[in-house]
C-alpha cells in the first residue's frame, strides 16, 4: 500500500452542508471572526446574512483552507490574504486562488481534494462521479458511498469553470476556484484534470509551495517535485516543461536558488531560505 493510504493517515469527508465555497464567503467569515464574534453566537445567521447551514459551511471552508484552526483562531495565512492591508482581501488575483488551492489540498481537512489531485486523477484520466465512488470504496474501509458522492458534487462545483447544464441557478454559481481551470468537462458527466502548463500560476506561488512542503530540505530532486504526495507537480497538475520553466525563472531571480542538471542529477538546491515565505509576494 502506498504512503498515501497508510493506516496512520486520517481522511475526512462532508462538513460543507453540500455548499461549495462562494466567492465572498472567506472574506466574510474572516471579518466576522476579526470582530470578536463566534460562529456559535446566536446572531451569527443575521450577522453573516446567510442561512444556518451556510454558517456551518462558511466555518468549514475557513478551516479547510487553513484560514482558522479548530478553535476558530485566525491563522497567519488568513491575515496575509484577508487583512485590510493584506495581499488580496477580495481575491482579485489568481495567485491568491492558487495559494488557497494549495492549502486546501495540503491541509487535508476535506480529503477528496487531497485524494483526487494526488492519486485518483492519475489512475482514471477521464472520470465520473461513479468512478470516484468506486475508487473510494476500493481504497478505504467503511466509506459511505453517498457521502463521498456528495463531496464529489461539491468538488465539481468548486472547480468546474462552466456548469454542466449552463443554467444560472443559485446552485450553479461558479465556485471559488473555477478560474484556475484545473477541472475540465470531457463530456456530460465526465471530467479530467490534465498535466499542463499553468500560465496563471506565478513562479512565486510554486516556490511558496516548495518551501512550505519541504522546509528542512537543502535540495529537492525534480522527480520529488513532480511526483511526491502533495508535490507541486501533483497539487498544481503541472507539466514537466512548465515546472522547469518556472524553476528557471526562480533561479534567475533568487540567487540563493540553483538548479543542477548534470551527471544525471536533476535537483533544485537552496543556499539559504527566507524565514517568512509570504515575503515572496511583497
Amino acid at each position: 500500500m502506498s504512503q498515501l493510504f497508510a493506516d496512520n493517515i486520517k481522511y475526512t469527508f462532508s462538513g460543507h452542508e453540500s455548499f461549495h465555497c462562494r466567492q465572498l464567503w472567506l472574506k466574510k467569515g474572516y471579518d466576522y471572526l476579526k470582530s470578536r464574534k463566534s460562529f456559535n453566537d446566536p446572531d451569527a445567521v443575521v450577522a453573516l446574512g446567510v442561512g444556518k447551514n451556510m454558517v456551518t459551511s462558511i466555518k468549514f471552508w475557513l478551516k479547510a483552507f487553513n484560514l482558522i484552526d479548530n478553535g476558530e483562531q485566525i491563522t497567519p495565512f488568513a491575515d496575509f490574504i484577508f487583512s485590510p492591508d493584506g495581499f488580496d482581501p477580495y481575491l482579485e488575483d489568481d495567485q491568491s486562488l492558487w495559494l488557497l488551492h494549495y492549502q486546501l489540498i495540503q491541509n487535508n481537512l476535506s480529503s477528496i481534494y487531497h485524494l483526487i489531485f494526488n492519486a485518483f486523477r492519475k489512475e482514471k484520466i477521464q472520470f465520473t462521479k461513479e468512478n470516484f465512488q468506486t475508487f473510494m470504496v476500493r481504497i478505504l474501509e467503511n466509506v459511505n458511498i453517498k457521502t463521498v458522492g456528495d463531496d464529489f458534487d461539491v468538488f465539481k462545483k468548486m472547480y468546474l469553470n462552466k456548469s454542466e447544464d449552463n443554467k444560472l441557478t443559485e446552485d450553479s454559481f461558479l465556485g471559488l476556484l473555477s478560474d484556475l481551470q484545473l477541472l475540465k468537462l470531457y463530456e456530460k458527466g465526465t471530467y479530467f484534470i490534465d498535466q499542463a502548463a499553468r500560465p496563471s500560476l506565478s513562479p512565486e506561488v510554486l516556490l511558496y509551495a516548495i518551501l512550505d512542503a519541504y522546509p528542512f530540505s537543502s535540495s529537492i530532486s525534480l522527480y520529488t517535485l513532480e511526483n511526491d504526495e502533495n508535490s507541486p507537480g501533483n497539487i498544481f497538475a503541472l507539466s514537466r516543461q512548465d515546472l522547469l520553466d518556472k524553476i528557471g525563472q526562480l533561479t534567475d531571480k533568487y540567487k540563493w536558488l540553483t538548479y543542477n542538471d548534470q551527471a544525471g542529477i536533476k535537483e533544485l538546491q537552496f543556499k539559504e531560505k527566507p524565514v517568512d515565505y509570504f515575503s515572496l509576494f511583497i
